[in-house]
Parts: structure tokens; sequence; C-alpha cells
């Protein structure tokens, strides 16, 4: 299995199937130290979604209640090598594993059932269910690594795009199908 990549670096690599027991693995870990703090703990992002190819990095989502009430978790996080990477995003917190070189897991933290938290979630079930659509993201993200192998920030704003259109999709999709998936 090929987990983590150089900071600043864009590579993407075909789904490893590996990359859902490291998620799980992970996230018993972040349960372990939370203590029932998170309401939720989830695999998201593109190593998470079955079809597609990823930046070999686990990302996980952690839905909370509080989002500040994390930070009382920071040193019990950082013994066991989660780095708090602060507010990447207004209403996210950041951590990170990995050494200053290269990073491995991507844990955001957010409010549980916040738009944030919901479009983590949607994303993922949506395009694990919906082909065309994860083939369309997952080719667009081939592409663009080529194009911006050392532009992460580029790469990123160039998916935006078609991540909203995704993501409408997502929510519409969402609402038809509540309590079914």
């Amino acid at each position: 299995m090929k987990i983590g990549l150089k900071r600043g670096l864009v590579e993407v690599v075909d789904h490893d199937p590996e990359w859902e027991e490291e998620a799980k693995l992970t996230i018993g870990k972040l349960d372990k130290i939370l203590q029932g703090m998170a309401v939720d703990i989830q695999h998201v992002g593109s190593t998470a979604i079955k079809s597609i190819c990823a930046k070999p990095i686990i990302d996980i989502a952690v839905g909370v209640r509080d989002l500040d009430k994390i930070l009382e978790y920071n040193d019990a996080l950082l013994a066991e090598g989660f780095i708090f990477r602060g507010e990447d995003i207004p209403g996210q917190y950041l951590y990170v594993l990995g050494d200053e070189d290269s990073r491995t897991h991507h844990i955001h933290v957010v409010k549980y059932d916040s738009t944030e938290w919901n479009n983590y979630i949607n994303m993922r079930d949506y395009l694990n269910t919906h082909e065309e659509d994860a083939m369309r993201y997952s080719q667009l993200k081939e592409s663009l690594a080529l194009q911006y192998p050392s532009d992460r920030v580029k790469y990123t704003e160039m998916k935006s795009c078609l991540i909203s259109e995704i993501l409408n999709k997502a929510q519409i999709w969402r609402q038809n199908n509540k309590g079914e998936f």
C-alpha cells in the first residue's frame, strides 16, 4: 500500500483497498483518544471512493457538537502523532499525520451535521453510487495532477467547479433518498 505524499506535491494513484483498513485503524485511534467527544468519525475524500484515483493521503472527518472543545484534546492527539495545523478552512480544524516532509493523513474536525460535514459524507456516498460522475472526477484529477505536479493550490482550485457541481447533485440526491442509503 502506498500512503503519504510529500507536502506541496500532487500525485494520484489507483484506488487501493487497503486504504479502508488504514482508515478504520485511524478512526479507532481517534475514537479512543477523543473518548466519546466525537459524534461520528468517517473515512472521506477520494481514498474513500472505490472507483477513482486519489492522492495517497487518508482523509478522515470528525464530527463534533462543539468545534472549539476539540482543542482540549490537542496534547492527547499530539502524543499519538496527530499534529494540529489550525483552522485551515473557516469552521474546520485540521490535524495531520506524517512528518514535516510527507503527510499520510488529514483529519478534518467540523461540526456534526453542518454543511462541511454533510459535504464530506454526501460527496463520498454520491460518487460511490454514481459511476459516471465518479469517472469524470477521477479523469479531471489525473489530468490536473499531470498539469500541476508541484502546485497543490492550483490543482485544488482547478477542481473546484466540478466539485461544486457534484456537491449540488449529491445534496439533491441525499434529500431524495433520505434514509434509503
